[in-house]
């Protein structure tokens, strides 16, 4: 699934920005958005990268260096 960023105009005239919603493709996530604010505005949009993550695991061999540092 695509990551959506989504910044929008409420009915009321209220800016709402950066809201991230998950979908297959830009009318599945923005069918999500409707169910949560009715007849909104959307004022901009964009995909964000699945593929630009943070490495925030460690692969087996930093943790078995870590331990034989310890030792």
């Amino acid at each position: 699934m695509l990551k959506f960023n989504f910044s929008l105009r409420t009915r009321d005239g209220q800016t709402v920005e950066n809201i991230q919603l998950y979908g297959k493709d830009l009318p599945d996530a923005e069918r999500k958005l409707r169910q949560m604010y009715r007849n909104c505005e959307v004022t901009q949009y964009k995909i964000i990268d699945p593929d630009n993550k943070i490495a925030q695991s460690a692969d087996i061999e930093d943790v078995l260096s870590l331990i034989a540092k310890d030792s």
